[in-house]
């Protein structure tokens, strides 16, 4: 039993228990108005802090544990040591010694894990069904107590850690990152490489005599105390159970009485600043990027005061810098934020420019500091600061509930920050106001206090490569003339303070009342033949927030790649038009979008319903009013064509996932052909083309939340009288749908990964299995999805390291239903079909070895991922609006899933497995697309012969089969052709009478 003697370190307000165990918060907690929840924060004698939850009402349990060490903590000799650490953490304990022991614990009772490592932490975390977080606790705790750090598991997962590297090569975040570290004060930690790779976890450890599995046990040793780790733990259980077990748990953790580690300096120092850095991205980007040192700000939870500096420099409303930046031609994007750290930060302002934006930079550069200066003369303003507080203060209060793993990871990073025990949950509010503290942050925003980096592909003479992703890049100091032009600075009459929010609510009302059963689905209170509206008046959640999804039914707007870049162009020149009127809105918890998609154009708003209906009256009024802006349309159609230029440059599993819809729906448009359509869209095009979308349509409307059912159809009433469109015919309102292949037949198609320089290949194989609408198949699919996904990335991912994105699970089309597998390697994609085939083909032994016992736990499993509540307000609003776009309105898809779920025997699902899914199957059919990387090297593939074992000639034989395509394969040589020959399934229908009941008006 721990004694008081192990508290002799213990903040103020903690009192120690009865049984001297730990010690307890002693003040309450302060909470949201909103949050039912029930708290109470303890300290181990070991000196681990720990957040217990209990929610009553929770489905999934989850823990979030924190250790304050990143990779700032790496040797110099050993860099990404942090982050292999993490990675070993989940390959066995002494207590529980199976490498996949955790993972596949959480996988069979409706869990998953994750972790991460930053610069200063390493997270780890855990999402499980309810009943069983006292296991899933059990193991987490001894990532943290006696880690094997299996010499078995070391080699696999450096090349895990180096295939994570290589999915970065050529991802344009972690190669500009990268440049902006390695450009740093050399003498400080944030200038290194982070991630590591085989180079620096085991050619330099060889090189340096070093065994790397003892450096990683010295790491774990040195750095993994108890002291700086913060755990979350949210259950179902009293808060005295989950005491309980977080004390048997956790108080074994040694506590090695370590500080926090910290850093002397600042990444960016004089010998830094004053200069500006030119660095050429993989795709087509134009950025501006103005990086300021500032002090670590985190003492300062009281006054924020680097958030009234982003407010301000961020605004996009009238006399905003972006709005005058925008009128210039110059930028179309403007984001502005503190980015904090432990002993130092940055004061970030990024723009995104356009072509002229970026033949002026210099200009754009000079009107930041003016709108710097505009906010110097004008002085700190008292009633914005209270404008802001009062926005955190509303957030606050109706703050939802979301996904309880991501609520343990933010709080157990939370729980690291200095600020009052008792406002952890309410880290976020502002509570004092210091004009001073901000004064002293403006005047950091100086001309010679920051570094100036720039990035575009037509940029010539770059001198220098970055070491860890090769970005070219070269470096200069600021030019006499921005320096002389920064020198004379002085205000801009266009740059004015923005003027008071008009849009923060201020009706709460819910009209709660007492509901037994909510109701499982919108109803139809409006059936005409122009309009459908749905609607669900929340009996769950009880918040003044209501959603409004629209969606404008044209088939014009799909009819052609011209036509459908018509209308995406369209919703973007009316976000843009909108953007300054509405972002005041934004701000005050009032979300929207416009988006385009195959069956027309979606309208989503919202938020706190007392504003909701004027801004949707204003966003209908100024589509069916719109005039379009010929400069600003010049740049939104740049900024579209880029876009899909760029698309040819993403991660060949992103490209796989594309070729495989493409190639399974009836009709879709590459984006090689919308780029075409687009070259020759004119301005005036859009103005003669809107009026014809909007003039026949079918509007189908969810109204879900705190809006009453007359003013729901009010609404719906006031969109038809401003846009007054014409009905469609039925026959204009069918919906998309899919491809079927022919029973027992198996196809590929194969072709190049686009970017020369990606040394990835990626593999989407993809087994159908029936049409969306087979319940009973439907069912018997997501179980083998279910319990193969698991065994799949241990055996495809973790054992035979194919490559360190692995993932298996359904995919549901616009008729058909199948498994998917999908492995982005280095390896040839070949090996990689050979391989997925080869786990198919032993799954079904798993299957068939595996207990009654077992199989009806992965059942419940399911049951339990079926059954899943929505945590929020929008997460019941997009359930119930996916339905609605599909088309088969099939709201209680998941309990009438589970009713067949609960039948289906194991030897069921055997038969199942040997009919649909085992490769060697008469009635098997699949589909893989094959995205090959330019740079594939087949020594990758040959090194195979090194693997253990003696009988090398045997193995060169199966390493020979590996490499060559299964004769059945049929190779898919013209896409629409193939398509062209294939049936199709049926479109989306409704599964019941819902819509027959309603009466049409």
């Amino acid at each position: 039993m721990a004694t008081t003697a192990s508290f002799k370190n213990l903040p103020p307000n903690f009192t120690i228990s009865e049984d001297e165990s730990h010690a307890v918060l002693s003040v309450p907690i302060e909470q949201s108005d909103n949050d039912d929840r029930s708290y109470k924060l303890i300290r181990l004698s070991n000196e681990l802090e720990a957040l217990l939850i209990h929610d009553a009402d929770t489905d999934k349990s989850s823990a979030s544990l924190d250790v304050r060490v990143g990779n700032f903590c790496d040797p110099d000799g050993l860099l990404g040591l942090a982050h292999f650490c993490e990675h070993l953490l989940f390959m066995g304990t002494e207590k529980y010694p199976k490498e996949n022991e955790y993972t596949d614990y959480l996988s069979q009772h409706n869990g998953n894990a994750n972790a991460y490592t930053g610069a200063n932490s390493t997270n780890y975390h855990f999402g499980v069904g309810h009943e069983f977080l006292e296991g899933a606790l059990d193991r987490f705790a001894q990532f943290f107590v006696a880690p094997l750090f299996d010499p078995n598991c070391v080699d696999r997962e450096i090349c895990a850690v180096d295939s994570e590297s290589k999915k970065n090569l050529q991802l344009d975040v972690w190669k500009l990152g990268q440049l902006e570290k390695s450009l740093s004060n050399p003498n400080h930690p944030y200038s290194r490489f982070g991630v590591g790779n085989l180079e620096t976890l085991k050619e330099n450890p060889i090189k340096q005599g070093l065994n790397i599995r003892d450096e990683l046990i010295k790491f774990h040793e040195k750095y993994y105390s108890a002291n700086i780790m913060k755990l979350v733990v949210l259950g179902r259980e009293s808060l005295d159970q989950l005491t309980q077990w977080v004390v048997e748990k956790f108080s074994t953790i040694k506590n090695k009485s370590i500080p926090v580690p910290t850093f002397d300096g600042h990444p960016l120092t004089e010998n830094e600043l004053s200069r500006q850095v030119f660095a050429k991205p993989v795709k087509d980007l134009r950025r501006l990027k103005m990086k300021f040192p500032f002090p670590d700000l985190r003492s300062l939870y009281r006054f924020k005061p680097a958030s009234y500096l982003s407010h301000l420099i961020g605004h996009e409303g009238s006399g905003s810098l972006l709005t005058l930046l925008k009128k210039k031609g110059w930028v179309n994007f403007l984001y502005a934020s503190y980015q904090e750290n432990i002993g130092f930060g940055f004061f970030v302002v990024l723009l995104e420019l356009t072509e002229s934006g970026l033949a002026n930079y210099e200009d754009v550069v000079v009107h930041v500091f003016q709108y710097i200066e505009m906010l110097k003369q004008v002085g700190v303003q008292e009633w914005i600061y209270h404008e802001i507080k009062k926005l955190r203060e509303i957030s606050f209060r109706f703050r939802e509930k979301y996904l309880p793993i991501r609520y343990t990871i933010n709080l157990s990073t939370i729980m690291q920050s200095p600020c009052p025990r008792e406002w952890i949950l309410s880290s976020s509010l502002i509570r004092e106001f210091d004009p001073k503290l901000i004064n002293e942050l403006l005047d950091l925003l100086r001309p010679d206090n920051f570094i100036l980096g720039l990035i575009s592909q037509s940029f010539t003479g770059l001198d220098q490569k970055e070491k860890w992703y090769g970005t070219e890049y070269k470096i200069e100091p600021l030019s006499d003339k921005l320096i002389q032009a920064l020198k004379d600075i002085t205000t801009h009459p266009e740059l004015k303070i923005r003027t008071p929010n008009e849009f923060i609510p201020t009706d709460f009302e819910t009209n709660k009342t007492e509901i037994l059963t909510p109701a499982k689905r919108p109803d139809i209170i409006k059936n005409t033949k122009i309009s459908r509206l749905w609607y669900k008046k929340d009996d769950v959640f009880w918040v003044p927030k209501a959603n409004i999804f629209i969606l404008l039914k044209s088939p014009l707007a799909y009819a052609t790649p011209l036509y459908h870049v018509k209308t995406q162009l369209y919703s973007a020149l009316v976000k843009d038009a909108l953007n300054e009127y509405l972002y005041d809105a934004e701000l005050a918890g009032v979300g929207y979008d416009i988006d385009f998609q195959i069956q027309g154009l979606s309208i989503l708003i919202s938020g706190y319903n007392d504003k909701l209906p004027v801004l949707l009256e204003k966003i209908i009024l100024k589509m069916r009013n719109f005039k379009v802006d010929p400069e600003r349309f010049l740049l939104i159609k740049e900024i579209i064509q880029r876009s899909y230029k760029n698309s040819l440059l993403d991660s060949p599993y992103q490209h796989s996932g594309y070729y495989l819809s493409y190639l399974m729906t009836d009709r879709m448009w590459l984006n090689e052909e919308k780029l075409e359509a687009l070259e020759g869209v004119k301005y005036e095009d859009i103005e003669i083309f809107y009026p014809k979308l909007l003039d026949q349509l079918y509007i189908e409307t969810l109204i879900h939340g705190n809006i009453l059912k007359e003013n729901a159809i009010k609404i719906s009433q006031q969109i038809e009288e401003i846009v007054q469109p014409k009905a469609l015919i039925p026959s204009q309102l069918s919906s998309s749908r899919s491809i079927i292949i022919p029973k027992g037949k198996k196809f590929t198609y194969q072709r190049d990964v686009y970017d020369s320089n990606n040394v990835n290949s990626a593999v989407e194989y993809y087994i159908q299995i029936c049409d969306f609408t087979n319940r009973d198949l439907r069912a018997k699919s997501s179980i083998v999805s279910h319990i193969s996904h698991e065994p799949c990335f241990d055996q495809l991912r973790t054992k035979e390291q194919l490559g360190y994105l692995v993932f298996c699970g359904l995919r549901l089309g616009a008729g058909s239903t199948g498994l998917r597998i999908r492995v982005q390697s280095e390896k040839d994609t070949v090996h990689l079909e050979n391989r997925i085939e080869n786990f198919l083909h032993k799954f079904q032994t798993t299957i068939e070895d595996m207990s009654e016992e077992e199989y009806q736990t992965r059942i419940q499993s399911l049951i339990s991922k079926k059954l899943e509540k929505p945590k929020n307000l929008s997460q019941e609003t997009n359930r119930h609006w996916g339905q609605i776009e599909l088309g088969f309105y099939d709201f209680e898809q998941n309990e009438k899933d589970v009713e067949v779920i609960r039948k289906v025997s194991k030897h069921d699902l055997l038969e199942f497995y040997k009919t649909f899914i085992n490769p060697d199957s008469p009635r098997y059919k699949k589909l893989s697309v094959h995205l090959r990387s330019q740079k594939l090297n087949k020594s990758n593939d040959i090194a195979n012969e090194e693997k253990k074992g003696d009988d090398e000639e045997v193995k060169s034989e199966e390493l020979e089969l590996e490499l060559e395509l299964k004769d059945y394969n049929e190779i898919i040589n013209d896409m629409v052709l193939w398509k062209s020959r294939m049936n199709l399934g049926p479109a989306a229908t409704p599964v019941d009478d819902i819509i027959s009941k309603a009466s049409v008006i």
